[in-house]
């Protein structure tokens, strides 16, 4: 794997940083912090115009038909920035999905309004143990007729108080894995309560409750009873995504962090000649190359479709944790200062925190690696 940006990519990265940095300054990440949405409508128009929710939709639904891999550059700066909103659920949990298991009439129908800007989607997994596992989703979805009654409750939906379609896994049939089916879902029904749930990293995640909705058969995306198949794909694309994500707050704090050993002055002069001091940023240094290797190489392998559970599962694994010493050592270096609402540093810990909780831990992906290592 060559690991050097292509011209395209490079430009990307750019225009992605130079946006969002004039766009979504700390202030705004706080603002919609304590904002109802969650997001501001006239930055989301923004980003659909730059042609950012239709990154890797094909250009037959009206999207730009990038990879992954150029979505994963992407993701790397809107960790930076800790963009808030619903792009990482419309973009990666919403159209990824059905891009690859949608029919032709749902591509045309969902593809083309997320790509326009006019759909958020997010896709509800995980129930009351918070797993992703196929043994964790119990909610019941009955068949009635020509069509399916689901009640019951999914927890930590993201973005779900925003979204026009739900994609949600049921279980419709006996055993583990092949009792599981995915509807999209239109949160306008009747019986569908959302309730926001307060996150330490400011994201909006929430609990959904479903009170015997009524849909449709052709709702159903893929096959009834495979839905396991389209669930394990979305995890591995969301992990990876969300590595990309703590990338960059991880590239943020070390930024953050050299700028601040280089300037504060202790004992007559600057903190970072101290050894300590300089090697706790080798340190750091090395966990962000270690997850940018690791993360791009599981993107990569994802954009050329080759087989990617090891790589996503590794990556996931080493970049929750590597993120942890990352942040420490940040705040060790800032001291106090980095943890006051008047610093930057807080808003990276945050964001990367709530990132390395979601899509599993670090032990969950242990056990994926093991599995894929025979």
């Amino acid at each position: 794997m060559n690991f050097t940006y292509t011209e395209e990519q490079e430009m990307l990265k750019t225009m992605a940083r130079d946006f969002l940095v004039d766009k979504c300054p700390k202030t705004m990440v706080k603002e919609m912090a304590e904002d109802e949405k969650g997001y501001s409508p006239d930055l989301w128009r923004e980003m659909v115009e730059l042609g950012w929710t239709g990154l890797v939709i094909p250009e037959a639904y009206g999207g730009t038909g990038m990879t992954f891999l150029d979505l994963a550059v992407v993701l790397e700066e809107i960790g930076r920035a800790c963009l808030p909103g619903p792009y990482f659920s419309t973009v990666v949990l919403g159209s990824i999905p059905i891009m690859k298991y949608g029919t032709e009439e749902q591509k045309q129908k969902f593809l083309t309004t997320i790509a326009g800007g006019e759909a958020i989607v997010t896709f509800a997994i995980t129930e009351e143990d918070g797993t992703c596992d196929a043994a964790s989703i119990t909610l019941p979805a009955r068949m009635s007729g020509d069509s399916y009654t689901i009640s019951g409750t999914k927890l930590f939906v993201p973005d779900a108080h925003a979204a026009d379609y739900l994609l949600c896994a049921a279980r419709t049939g006996e055993g583990n894995e092949d009792g599981l089916t995915v509807f999209i879902i239109d949160m306008k029904k009747t019986g569908i309560s959302v309730t926001p749930l307060k996150t330490m990293g400011w994201d909006k995640l929430c609990e959904v409750t479903f009170n015997n909705v009524s849909v449709a058969k052709d709702s159903i995306l893929g096959q009834p009873g495979k839905g396991w198949e389209i669930i394990k794909s979305a995890t591995e694309y969301a992990a990876v995504g969300k590595c990309c994500t703590m990338l960059g707050a991880m590239q943020q704090s070390l930024d953050l962090t050299i700028d601040y050993a280089k300037e504060r002055s202790q004992y007559g002069q600057a903190i970072g000649s101290y050894q300590v001091i300089q090697h706790y940023c080798a340190s750091m240094a090395i966990d962000v190359d270690g997850t940018r290797f690791s993360t791009y190489e599981a993107a990569w392998k994802l954009s050329g479709g080759k087989p990617a559970a090891k790589e996503a599962a590794i990556a996931k694994a080493f970049t929750n944790e590597a993120f942890e010493r990352v942040s420490t050592l940040a705040h060790q270096i800032h001291g106090a200062i980095g943890c006051t609402m008047d610093h930057d540093l807080h808003y990276s810990t945050r964001t990367g925190k709530a990132a390395a909780l979601s899509f599993g831990s670090s032990d969950y992906y242990r056990e994926i690696v093991a599995s894929e290592m025979g």
